[in-house]
């Protein structure tokens, strides 16, 4: 079930619109494939990263149930405030925007790229954190299945990035204004959905 779970997450981020979709269309369009799959390595990187900072922050608390109770509140206000978040940007007409620029020369200056665009923001850690809140204090994932769900959460989100990155010439003309308005809506709601869960399990 661990590995299903990862999956829908996993499709659950592929639909997440921000700098760091932008940036992967962007290199892919201008400088190519095989150079946006490097960006796409370094978000799969950045994010394995944070998923670990996450994990010692929480980890220290799962084997205590009263702070369990506590992590699952904390999980539920962060996943349901990144759901307010989307849901508000789903009211907001979505243009496509300039990526970033990283001055970083070198054959793996991508790789760079997508690590720091992806890393910039602080919303990434809280994000993971309300996620691995989910894992450990809802789903009870510990040891393997809890590493086997952020294995599954990562690989599916790389597939989807390459596939972004691949289909990135049609995406362009696919992703209206309004697409961007319904996939905002449906990740807001989802998010809300994943906090009120969390909610209900803690009380």
């Amino acid at each position: 079930m661990y590995i299903v779970n990862g999956v829908l997450f996993g499709l659950l981020l592929m639909v997440l619109v921000g700098p760091v979709f932008f940036t992967l269309i962007q290199t892919s369009i201008e400088k190519g494939l095989d150079k946006a799959v490097f960006v796409a390595l370094g978000i799969f990187f950045s994010d394995a990263l944070f998923i670990g900072l996450a994990y010692l922050g929480v980890s220290q608390f799962v084997d205590n149930a009263g702070y369990n109770v506590w992590i699952g509140y904390i999980g539920g206000v962060i996943l349901f405030s990144f759901g307010l978040y989307y849901l508000i940007r789903s009211q907001k007409a979505a243009v496509f925007t300039e990526a970033k620029s990283v001055a970083v020369k070198g054959k793996f200056r991508f790789i760079f790229k997508g690590f720091i665009i992806n890393g910039v923001s602080p919303f990434v850690l809280l994000f993971w954190i309300g996620a691995m809140s989910l894992a450990t204090a809802r789903y009870q994932y510990h040891g393997h299945e809890l590493l086997a769900f952020f294995i599954t959460i990562l690989i599916v989100t790389l597939c989807s990035d390459v596939l972004k990155a691949y289909l990135a010439g049609r995406l362009r003309k696919l992703f209206t204004p309004k697409l961007f308005k319904i996939l905002n809506l449906i990740v807001g709601l989802a998010m809300i959905g994943f906090g009120i869960h969390m909610f209900i399990y803690s009380i």
